[in-house]
C-alpha cells in the first residue's frame, strides 16, 4: 500500500476514535500500526494493530471496531481505553516520566556496570557475541542471576522503579541499550556513504 493511503486510513482512523470512543487522536498515531486488509469486494475491513499489546481495531469506511478479542486472548480492557482516551497533558506527563526513567538507567550503577555485557547481545553491535541469547534473554537472566546474589545494585534499581518483575527490569535496563544501539547503527550508515 502507498505511503499516502496510509497516512489517509490513519486520518480517517483518527477522526473515527475521537468521534466513537473519544480516544486521543495523539495516542493513535503513536500506538497504532497498520497491519493489513481482511475481507473481499465490499467487506474489505483495514486492521490497525497496538504496538505493546496487541489490541485490534477494524476500519470500515468510516467506522471504527474495537476487536475485544484476538485468538484466545481477551483485548481493549478498562484500563486500555481509558490509556487511549489520555488528555494531551496526561501524555506528555508520561513522556517526561519514561525519560526521566531512561535517564537515571543510564546512569545508574547497574547499567553502567552491566553495559557492554548487555549490549553484546545485539547483533550488529562492534562487540557482539554469536551463540548467546537474545538480548531480552540475557537481559532477563542477568536481573535473574543478580536477584539471586542479592545485589544491592539491582535492590536499588528496583526500588527506584518500584518494581520487582524480572521482566519489566529488564525491560527498562535494555532501553538504553536500544538508543546506544540505534546510533551506532545511524552512524555507521553515515560512515559508509
Amino acid at each position: 500500500m502507498s505511503k499516502s493511503k496510509t497516512i489517509e486510513l490513519f486520518d480517517i482512523l483518527r477522526a473515527a476514535c475521537a468521534r466513537q470512543y473519544r480516544f486521543n487522536p495523539r495516542r493513535i498515531t503513536e500506538g497504532m500500526r497498520y497491519v493489513g486488509k481482511e475481507g473481499h469486494g465490499n467487506d474489505i475491513v483495514h486492521i490497525f494493530r497496538d504496538a505493546s499489546t496487541h489490541s485490534q481495531i477494524a476500519l470500515n469506511n468510516t467506522f471504527v471496531t474495537l476487536r475485544e478479542t484476538h485468538g484466545d486472548k481477551p483485548h481493549w480492557t478498562e484500563s486500555e481505553i481509558a490509556h487511549y482516551k489520555n488528555t494531551d497533558a496526561e501524555i506528555d506527563a508520561e513522556i517526561e516520566a519514561k525519560q526521566a526513567e531512561l535517564e537515571f538507567t543510564r546512569n545508574c550503577s547497574l547499567y553502567q556496570d552491566h553495559r557492554e555485557q548487555l549490549l553484546s547481545h545485539y547483533k550488529n553491535w562492534p562487540g557482539y557475541k554469536a551463540g548467546g541469547p537474545n538480548p531480552r534473554e540475557a537481559a532477563r537472566l542477568l536481573i535473574n542471576t543478580l536477584a539471586d546474589a542479592q545485589d544491592l545494585r539491582l535492590k536499588a534499581f528496583a526500588e527506584h522503579m518500584h518494581s520487582n518483575d524480572a521482566e519489566h527490569l529488564a525491560h527498562l535496563l535494555l532501553a538504553p541499550c536500544h538508543l546506544e544501539f540505534e546510533a551506532n547503527n545511524v552512524a555507521a550508515v553515515v560512515d559508509n556513504r
